[in-house]
Formats: structure tokens, sequence, C-alpha cells
């Protein structure tokens, strides 16, 4: 006994022994240029903070420049009183100097936004366009200030991915570390926007990312967290939104209600998503036929924008003081209604002319006011088991951001980090996860992934849609004078029953033609002109085009799950 009580424990120690030293190899392999790796991710949260804070000023100067102001959180009071002509000037004026620079500084005269992240950090190693990017965020910075109906998550996220961009071209960063350089910049800009330093890393990782790889958790965190502070720093502790304390009568028996604002929400923010992009088909349709030249079009927008206003001054801008009214119960049941229809023409007419900006604010602000036209409703059919119309207006936010953003996790978290109410957590979960799994049904997930789908940027379905088409068939394929080549003869015969790949497509078309054909290889070509015989370039053979394939979903998924 004595025997074997010795022997377990001479194992055990030589067990710790070889721990110890393969830990130990590991931190002397790995621990410096993680700890610098770091480094670089919180100074990428530190510039990505100050950046996503100098935005927020710069709206606050301009805004108050433009429209007199002294205290812009009453912003919308004060347009009120505004003669009617310079509501209309400002925002057409405003709109016209975005058409401008986004004509002259990016190639499709678009703003680039949260989807452009995405697609960065799915299809081009962590990397976005720094010259649109810059551009997007100047014109981002116009419309916010002039009157656009939108939000300026947006612009601060894509402007922290200008920022990450560069630092990975400076390093030379791969693949994953571009990605998460990306990550670590989003979440700083996140968190320095709204003072929300967990949402802020989740919905770097949830939305942009698209995974919770261990590997990515720290340095976006770090990066979070020091854009928390600078954040801090300027504003102190504070909440965006003040939110008074709700009451938790019956609370459980309300649970059921929760349930419906949440299936309600889900339809309010697909009715949003969907607007936007009826809107946005309209505007190309009146673009096309009266052959406006697309400098215009904000300017068209902004001009509407205007008119709006002149009737209905709240839609200027983010909402931070509507949406506090809608929390804090201060409208009654005919104004949520109204000011939330309005919301959403005035962000479609925003978002279909180009204009810039994001929809997490006008969804917060379309969120409260439908919860609380819902709470308002319920209480009073109810009034025995129902607590207070705020605490609907707060579920009713989260509801509404989430299903848009096809963020639960980090919607939920931001809504409580916005308003510092934690007590109600459970209505917040239960209305978010209904309006999220109702809302991602009847869109491509989120708005994010919705927009990428129209320009056929298959992100939504995950890696093994989207893959495809980072392989362009010339790098794939075996070239003539390949000793695996396929025979010349057989190439011509299939070139000329018009079985052939242009050598400029990706494997996203050339997969297909597999299918189709049952052929073994493709002849891939180069098209001359109408007069001029294609050129032979080489084979693209189905074993090589599902071998790349493969080693391309088993890189994905080491990242992953790393």
């Amino acid at each position: 006994m004595a025997k074997s009580v010795g022997s377990f424990l001479s194992e055990s120690a030589r067990s710790a022994a070889q721990t110890c030293k393969g830990g130990w190899k590991v931190l002397a392999d790995r621990g410096p240029s993680q700890f610098q790796f770091w480094i670089i991710a919180l100074l990428i949260g530190i510039a990505a903070g100050f950046g996503a804070l100098g935005f927020r000023k710069a709206i606050n100067w301009l805004q108050a420049t433009l429209y007199g102001a002294e205290d812009l959180t009453q912003l919308h009071s004060f347009a009120g009183t505004l003669p009617w002509y310079l509501l209309l000037i400002i925002p057409t004026i405003g709109g016209l100097l975005v058409g401008l620079i986004l004509h002259h500084f990016t190639p499709d005269g678009r703003v680039r936004s949260v989807a452009d992240v995405i697609e960065g950090a799915a299809l081009h190693e962590g990397r976005v366009e720094r010259r649109a990017g810059l551009a997007s965020a100047l014109a981002s910075l116009i419309t916010l200030s002039s009157g656009g109906s939108t939000g300026r998550e947006g612009p601060v996220v894509h402007m922290a991915g200008v920022i990450s961009t560069w630092v990975s071209t400076w390093i030379r960063a791969d693949g994953i570390t571009g990605r998460d350089l990306l990550g670590c910049a989003v979440a700083a800009a996140v968190s320095a926007s709204f003072n929300a330093p967990i949402a802020g890393a989740l919905f770097a990782l949830e939305v942009v990312l698209r995974h919770f790889a261990v590997h990515a958790f720290a340095p976006i965190v770090i990066a979070s967290v020091a854009g928390t502070v600078i954040n801090r720093l300027e504003f102190g502790d504070v909440t965006e939104f003040h939110v008074p304390n709700a009451s938790a009568l019956a609370f459980y028996q309300e649970l059921p209600a929760f349930l419906l604002l949440g299936g309600i929400c889900g339809l309010v923010a697909v009715a949003l998503m969907w607007t936007i992009f009826w809107a946005e088909d309209m505007a190309n349709h009146v673009q096309a036929e009266l052959r406006m030249p697309r400098w215009l079009r904000p300017a068209v927008s902004g001009a509407l924008l205007g008119l709006l206003a002149i009737w209905f001054p709240h839609i200027i801008g983010v909402g931070y003081e509507t949406t506090s009214a809608a929390l804090t119960g201060q409208l009654v049941l005919h104004e949520a209604v109204v000011f939330a229809v309005l919301k959403v023409v005035a962000v479609s007419i925003t978002m279909a002319g180009r204009m810039g900006g994001g929809v997490f604010s006008p969804s917060l602000m379309l969120g409260a006011l439908t919860g609380l036209a819902f709470g308002m409703i319920a209480t009073a059919v109810f009034p025995e088991v129902s607590g207070t119309t705020t605490l609907y207006a707060l579920a009713g936010t989260g509801a509404v951001a989430a299903a848009v953003l096809g963020a639960p996790i980090s919607t939920t978290l931001i809504v409580f980090e916005l308003t510092g109410d934690w007590q109600t957590g459970l209505a917040v979960m239960v209305s978010v996860s209904i309006s999220t799994a109702l809302g991602s049904r009847l869109v491509d997930r989120s708005f994010f992934l919705s927009q990428l789908e129209r320009r056929n940027v298959h992100v939504a379905a995950g890696p093994q849609a989207y893959l495809l088409c980072m392989f362009r068939v010339t790098t794939v394929m075996r070239d003539t004078e390949d000793a695996r080549a396929a025979p010349e003869d057989r190439c011509w015969d299939m070139i000329s029953e018009g079985t052939y790949v242009d050598g400029n497509a990706t494997l996203e078309s050339a997969m297909p033609l597999f299918e189709t054909t049952g052929a073994t290889f493709i002849p891939v070509v180069t098209l001359g002109g109408a007069d001029e015989p294609p050129e032979l370039l080489g084979a693209l053979f189905h074993v090589d085009a599902l071998r790349a394939f493969n080693r391309a979903l088993a890189a994905t998924a080491a990242e992953e799950h790393s």
C-alpha cells in the first residue's frame, strides 16, 4: 500500500514537472509575441477610443454651430423654435456637401458602414477601404450634424476599422491577426461611443467577427476597456439615458406580455429594414429614370428631411431626446405611435439618399416608442397585474435593436449599460429573444447581413457560402505547362461546346458548372474581343477546387475554435 502511494506521488511529481516544463516553453516561445500583440491591441483601443470621442464631440460642435442650440440634449425642442427655412436649408446643404464628398472620394458614391466592416472581416483579412472610409466618416459627420436621422455607431465602427487596417498593413498582419485587430478597434469604438465596455467587446465578437474564439477575447476586452476609460475621462461614469425605477408589481405574471412585445418588436424591426431597402430601390430607380447625378442624391434626401422637420423636428439627428422621453414615460400614446412611424420614414429617407450614419440609435428610439405604446395599452387593459410603462419601453428598446443588429447578446447588455438598469434583465431578455428569433427569419439574419446579400456578398449563410468567392480560378487551375494538365484537344472541344470559365472568375461561379456538366475539369480561358478567339490558360479540376475549399473551411474552423 505504501509502495503504491509512493509510486503514485512520484508519477504525479513527474507529470507536474513535465507540465511546468511545457508551460514554461509555451511562455518562452509565445509569451513575448502575445504580450506585444496585447500592447498593439491596447494602442488600437486607445486610438479608436479617441477617434470615437472626437467624432462625437465634432458632431456636437457642428450641430450647435448650425442650429445655434446651447443644450444639445434639448435640440429637438429648440429646433421647433427656429424659422422654417433654416430647418429646410441646413439638411439640404448638408446633403449637397455629403454628395460631393462621396462623389469625389468613393468609387460608387456609397457611404461605408458596419456591413463593410463585416465584409472586411470575412473576405479581406480584416481590412477595409481606407480612402472611402475616411470620406464616409466625414460625410456621416456632416449628415448627423445637419439633420440626418441616423446614428453615429455605423461611421464610428468603420472609422475604427480604418485605424486597424492601417496597423495591419504596417505590421503585415495575416488574416487571423488582421481580424483580431479589427475586432479590437470595433470594440473600443463602440465602448467609447456608449460607455459600454461589456457590450462593446461582445459586439465585436458577435456582429463583426461572428465567433467567440478564446484567442480573440483577451485583446478585444483590453481594447474595449481602453475605449471606455477614454469616454469616462471626458464624460464621467454616467449612462446615456436615465430610467426611473421600474415597478416589480406582478412581474412574473407580466412575462407573457413581454413575449408578445418581443414578437411585435420583431415585426417593427423587420418593417424598418424592409422600408429602408424599399426606399433604396426606389431611390435607385428614380435616380436612373431622371439621370440624376449621384452627388445630387443626398441633397434631395436632405431637402425631404428638412420638409419633414418643419412639422416634426424630433426626426433631426440621433434622437436621444425623444428616446429619453419615451424611456421616462413623458409621451402619450398617439405621440409614441406617430413619432415611431415618422422615425421609420426619416431613417429610410436618410439611408436611401446615401447620406451616412448607422441604424443602431434609430432602432433604440423606435424600440423605446414601440415599447412605450405597447406598455400604455397593456397597463390600461390589465392594470391590476401590470408594472410601469417605462419597463415596456426599456424592453422594447432592446428588442427592436437586437432584431435589427442580429445581436441579441450584445444588445441586451448595451441596453443595461446605456440605462444603468440591471434589475429588469428578465423582461429585456425575453423580449429580445423572441424579436431576434422572429426577425432573423424574415430577413437575412440582420440588417447588415441583408445589406451584404443585396450586394451578392453571401456572408449570412456562413463560411461555406462565402469562402468560394475568395479563390480565383487561376490560382487553383493547372496551366497548360503542368505535367498533370488536361488534354488540350479536349479543352478546345469543351470550349466549342460553351463549357468553360473565365480566368477572372472565382470558384463561386465555377463550382456549379461541375454539377451541371458532370465534368472532372473545366477549361479556363481569357476572353478576347468580339472577333478574337479565347486564349486557353489551363483547366480547373474538380478535385483541386474541392481541396482548396476544404483547406479554407478547415482554416476557418481552426480560427473560430482556437
